[in-house]
């Protein structure tokens, strides 16, 4: 029986050991934010270049482009530090720790994505609408583009509502998922 449990103890820290897997995910997506940086510079960069000929439309739609990508940036951001602590390691970075980071669980993070990514639809709608509103008759073209953009949308702001209903109805009914009777096999109290 002892070696049983010797077997268990070592296969649960190989199991534990396993989350430090992640690390290169998570460090691969902050390449992905340094990606987004360079966008970022290089579309004010072109904006710049360009500030006397702009029109109030354009300014807005480079504006919105420029949101767009920080609203991605965020999204990693938010990614990479709540996953790093809720499924790697707490980070000790000392004072400059934001107050937030530690205390979003992973219900929070499903919904601070959710939000980002309808944030992101949003804009990207809103540009698309800008872009052809002064074109006038819309081609077959642009209709469907537009209709399926808008349904795209739609069901991201479906998706959102609907799990911040069940992460509502999770908190309200106060229970949590059924674990093991206390004293049972492989707790370790």
């Amino acid at each position: 029986m002892a070696q049983g449990n010797g077997i268990e103890r070592g296969f649960e820290r190989v199991l534990f050991a396993s989350r430090w897997l992640m690390a290169p995910m998570y460090l691969g997506l902050v390449v992905v934010l340094a990606m987004l940086v360079v966008v970022f510079v290089r579309e004010l960069l072109t904006y710049l270049g360009r500030i006397l000929s702009l029109t109030a439309e354009d300014v807005i739609l480079s504006a919105l482009t420029l949101i767009d990508l920080t609203l991605a940036a965020n999204l990693i951001v938010i990614v990479v530090f709540s996953g790093y602590e809720s499924f790697v390691s707490r980070m000790d970075v000392g004072e400059e720790r934001p107050d937030w980071m530690g205390t979003v669980n992973f219900s929070g993070l499903k919904i601070k994505l959710i939000a980002s990514i309808v944030a992101i639809s949003a804009i990207h709608l809103l540009k698309r609408f800008m872009e052809i509103g002064g074109q006038r008759p819309l081609d077959g073209a642009q209709e469907r583009e537009l209709f399926w953009i808008t349904a795209i949308h739609l069901v991201f702001v479906l998706s959102g509502v609907l799990m911040a209903a069940m992460d509502w109805l999770a908190g309200r009914s106060g229970r949590k998922a059924p674990g093991p009777p206390a004293g049972a096999p492989g707790e370790r109290g």
